[in-house]
């Protein structure tokens, strides 16, 4: 047995045991939170309760269950709630998700197991996923379309008067976005253009007059737009459906404001998987509705992979060339000693410190400083004075640089110093030696030092906050207008979006499987831009392997 311990077995089978429940744990992690977020997507059962309320009356109530829990008995009656005969330690009590929120107290109520009279699971209810107000449940009484009352399979002429009408809407967006926030975007072109002039003392009546024509013509283009843009939102709105609601009354519910129907009590398993995958790929592509407790998150997809994209062309080459100073050029001494303990304590800097730093320099100097010297027709509005994706890409990048540059010297120095000393030998210069010997054999560790900074910096929140990430941005950083690429908007992003959902959000009930199905999403988002870099650098492995013999 002593031999064995000398040996070291016990101690690689204890790292090996720390390494496997590390690794369970991770995976149970991961599992739960995709199981939380992605059963938000499955169609649940509608039920129809009738509940019994403290004065003996009976209420319907319809809705899906959310949430179930057990409560001791007796907790329930010290408290005066009369459980009606219930003589069991534990008593369940259902949250019941009933929608509906323009017509009833709670979208979210709680009912005792002793209070149902009732429960059953009709197929005719219906729910209606809706542009606002959230879910409506109920029966479908009616269709009309076009002020008379379709014939034939409700259901199926509901359906197809439902996509004409997403249709009509999207083209409504489609032509609000576009054509009509062209032409926004070049009278605000044209009123800088004009100050600029009268800041520069060149505004004379030509000038004026060729702007002034400007937008006499695209006023002409406007008011063209605006009158399509109107009627397309008065087709859109000229069918709509009859709901009995859980109270007994008929709504109409104009089918504009309604984006999907489905029947879940009478689905089979095939069509709610394929309801699941249609779920999903909206909240992958829709933008957020209700306060970011509806709808989907593509805005939040973009502006993450977008930033941290941003900040890896930042990042690499500054940190590179930090390496190669330190390793290849700068004399061993105290300086250099002291330059590289540094660069090791930066990486424990806490992230909010960065932020503040970003917000004073970045935003407050340096922007303002730009807006000064190259906008000042826009002031005292600020153009680049103000958070943005930029300053965001910029703040990471100062706070991942110290692992691109640890990474990239552990790599530099792992080359054997015989490869230098031969190319050099060979007539090269000591910079076509880096270029062509050096930089390719320490790509791989180049590439690893990225890996690890993208890594931290699309789940960094804190400092995004101070420096450019908002809950909703009316526009992606990336449109249709010169120069495409405006740096200088605010952006959304997972972390945050995860933040306000799950601690801002008005409906928590509402708000709390969003809060798992974006950190799922978060995490495929960062796995998948690992997965490239790993991809990008095992193949540059491959192709420099044959300099490392």
């Amino acid at each position: 047995m002593n031999n064995w311990f000398k040996s070291g077995s016990p101690w690689i089978w204890m790292t090996a045991g720390a390494v496997s429940m590390s690794l369970i744990a991770v995976l149970g992690l991961l599992l739960m939170i995709a199981w939380k977020g992605l059963v938000y997507f499955w169609p649940s059962s509608i039920y129809q309760y009738d509940v019994l309320q403290p004065d003996g009356s009976q209420t319907t109530l319809i809705g899906e269950i959310y949430d179930s829990e057990s409560i001791p008995a007796k907790r329930l009656t010290d408290q005066g709630i009369n459980l009606r005969g219930h003589d069991e330690e534990f008593v369940t009590r259902y949250l019941i998700k009933t929608g509906n929120r323009e017509y009833v107290d709670l979208d979210f109520r709680w009912v005792l197991e002793t209070d149902i009279v009732k429960r059953e699971k009709p197929a005719g209810l219906a729910l209606f996923e809706r542009t606002k107000n959230g879910n409506f449940y109920g029966y479908v009484v009616d269709v009309i379309e076009g002020g008379a009352p379709v014939k034939g399979d409700l259901t199926e002429q509901l359906a197809r008067l439902i996509e004409r009408s997403t249709d009509l809407n999207d083209e409504a967006m489609d032509l609000q976005n576009n054509e009509i926030g062209s032409i926004n975007y070049q009278f605000e072109q044209l009123r800088l253009e004009k100050r600029s002039l009268e800041l520069k003392g060149e505004l004379d009546d030509a000038a004026i007059k060729r702007i002034e024509q400007h937008k006499a013509q695209l006023q002409a283009d406007y008011q063209v737009l605006e009158k399509q843009l109107f009627d397309i939102r008065t087709q859109a709105k000229r069918d709509k459906v009859i709901v009995r609601d859980m109270r007994g009354e008929q709504i109409e519910l104009p089918l504009n404001q309604v984006l999907d129907v489905v029947l879940p009590n009478g689905m089979n398993l095939f069509d709610k998987i394929g309801y699941f995958l249609h779920q999903l790929g909206k909240f992958v592509s829709d933008d957020p509705r209700e306060a970011n407790t509806e709808g989907g998150v593509f805005p939040a997809i973009f502006g993450t992979v977008f930033m941290v994209m941003l900040m890896a062309v930042i990042v690499t080459p500054f940190g590179v060339i930090a390496a190669i100073y330190l390793h290849e050029y700068a004399k061993k001494g105290p300086v250099t000693k002291i330059l590289r303990i540094a660069v090791i304590n930066l990486a424990g800097v806490p992230s909010i410190v960065y932020g503040v730093f970003g917000l004073g320099f970045f935003v407050y100097i340096l922007g303002g400083s730009i807006d000064e010297l190259f906008y000042p027709e826009a002031l005292p509005g600020p153009t680049f004075g103000t958070p943005g994706v930029l300053w965001s890409a910029l703040t990471l990048a100062i706070l991942t640089l110290p692992v691109v540059i640890v990474s990239t010297e552990e790599g530099l120095s792992r080359i054997p110093s015989s490869v230098r000393q031969g190319s050099l030998a060979l007539g090269a210069t000591k910079a076509e030696t880096l270029w062509r010997i050096v930089i390719p054999m320490a790509s791989p560790a180049i590439m690893t030092g990225l890996i690890l900074a993208v890594a931290r910096a699309a789940g960094e929140v804190a400092p995004l906050m101070l420096v450019g990430v908002v809950k909703s941005a009316p526009m992606l950083p990336l449109d249709g207008n010169f120069p495409f690429f405006h740096l200088d908007r605010k952006f959304m992003h997972l972390g945050f979006h995860i933040y306000d959902v799950g601690f801002q959000s008005p409906n928590v009930e509402a708000a709390r499987p969003l809060v798992f199905a974006t950190a799922f999403l978060l995490v495929t988002v960062i796995i998948g831009l690992n997965i490239t870099a790993i991809g990008i650098r095992n193949h540059l492995r491959e192709k420099f392997r044959s300099l490392d013999q």
